[in-house]
């Protein structure tokens, strides 16, 4: 692991909520384990092993019956580990691939019948280079046959930039991490007002509430996040999802504790029926659209 990164919380708490029947963590990761699945020569940093069965193991312990795994810049655009979580998982994992520019049809197929209901694309310094919005635009037009949608990463200062782009992508569009927006700025900073401009425009994007614990200025219990994170639920209650981030990678400041992270929900989604919509209704109808 880079010496400047913190390992994922060891032993994280019960959480004093108890989640609605079926909750999906929509956004974590499984990385490696190396010996198995090597991590991209090209990555711009190192994490801990944290395979599958951890992951299951912290989901159990959490409340969530399913999760969205979403493919890490550690691995690059080799999906290998996150389809193995996928099958391993039979059915209760969704996915979200990386995939190169030009990719075969017959991948998007194989990556689809694994699991995989979209690529994600990053626009966020720490990653590395951005992604190439040409491929955004030439692979976006190919998903639309296979029902798939994009997740789009970026620092909150990109928003500008890539605003107008996000109204004219051809499929549904999910936003990670509340386009980290600075909490410290409130609602009424440029970037907020521009998300929601994107999410009142158009009804089939979406995003998440989640990563209060990379936005955070306090730290935990990360507190200063919910204001941004309740008013997005709120405001567009079936366009939110979340997710514990879980092993929450890059981490140099504190170490998250998931248990703690889920009973934040209980300030971000303040009612049942809001927390249902977030943490179940909304989830399933983006990647379980058969079982509901």
């Amino acid at each position: 692991m880079s010496a400047e990164y913190l390992a994922f919380h060891p032993n994280p708490k019960t959480p004093d909520i108890t989640l609605p029947a079926g909750a999906v963590d929509a956004h974590c990761h499984v990385f490696g384990p190396a010996a198995k699945f090597p991590f991209a020569p090209t990555r711009t940093y190192t994490p801990v092993d944290a395979p599958k069965e951890k992951l299951r193991e912290l989901n159990d312990h959490l409340g969530f019956e399913r999760a969205v795994i979403v493919q890490a810049s550690c691995h690059g655009t080799d999906n290998a580990a996150l389809v193995d979580a996928l099958e391993w998982g039979k059915g209760l994992y969704r996915g979200i691939a990386m995939v190169k520019p030009e990719v075969s049809d017959e991948e998007l197929k194989r990556l689809d019948a694994a699991g995989v209901r979209g690529s994600r694309f990053n626009f966020v310094k720490h990653l590395g280079s951005d992604a190439a919005l040409a491929a955004l635009e030439s692979l976006s037009k190919r998903y639309g046959a296979l029902g798939w949608h994009v997740v789009i990463y970026f620092d909150t200062e990109k928003i500008h930039e890539l605003a107008p782009i996000i109204e004219k992508v051809p499929v549904p569009v999910v936003i990670d991490h509340m386009g980290r927006v600075d909490p410290a700025l409130g609602l009424e900073q440029p970037g907020m007002k521009l998300l929601e401009g994107l999410l009142e425009a158009r009804k089939d994007i979406r995003v998440k509430v989640s990563g209060s614990e990379r936005l955070s200025h306090d730290g935990p219990p990360f507190a200063d996040c919910v204001e941004q994170a309740r008013h997005l639920v709120e405001t567009f209650p079936d366009q939110v999802l979340w997710g514990t981030d879980w092993p929450h990678p890059n981490m140099k400041k504190w170490v998250p504790d998931d248990g703690q992270l889920v009973d934040l929900l209980g300030q971000i989604a303040p009612t049942p029926d809001l927390l249902k919509k977030l943490v179940v209704d909304n989830p399933m109808r983006l990647y379980w659209p058969d079982e509901v």
